[in-house]
């Protein structure tokens, strides 16, 4: 049983689900402080990171369902179900791993939704601010000879016509 492999895949999920975190507090940064000019780029690491997850997230579930197999679960059993029935030491270490793994990803959840807030705040003060700046309009003057406030817009015909 490959107990070794699977642990230093979770190690490494750690360590990116860390970078993640550290990428999206560093958007917050740049969101805070509003210099949105390295936004793209952020954005674009942390797809990188993403990516890097999915595929490692692949390989730890193909590790996980070897070991199951050996330790008598069902098919796609958690962590935490493996650490149940794995022998010492190893229980004691994918129980830690576990562990670790649900603080990163609440954290994760949490920076996220402060994160998205902001945006979205910084977007609806935007957008107030768009529609009260209005331009100001000199009117056009109707059938009666008196100017209107710009509730009609001005026509410019063609003399050529």
């Amino acid at each position: 049983m490959d107990y070794q492999h699977l642990s230093t895949l979770l190690w490494r999920e750690q360590e990116l689900l860390d970078l993640l975190l550290f990428k999206a507090e560093e958007k917050q940064y740049l969101i805070l402080t509003g210099k949105t000019r390295w936004l793209a780029r952020i954005a674009h690491e942390i797809e990188v990171v993403l990516d890097q997850l999915r595929t490692l997230e692949v390989e730890r579930a193909a590790a996980t369902e070897a070991l199951a197999v050996q330790l008598g679960l069902g098919a796609n059993p958690s962590l935490r179900q493996v650490a149940e029935k794995a022998p010492t030491p190893w229980n004691d270490l994918f129980a830690k791993h576990h562990e670790a793994l649900l603080v990163l990803v609440t954290d994760l959840r949490s920076l996220s939704d402060a994160n998205r807030e902001l945006i979205e705040g910084g977007m609806a003060v935007l957008g107030d601010a768009l529609l009260s700046v209005r331009s100001p309009s000199a009117g056009t003057y109707g059938a009666t000879g008196r100017t209107h406030n710009g509730d009609h817009r001005a026509v410019t015909l063609d003399g050529a016509l």
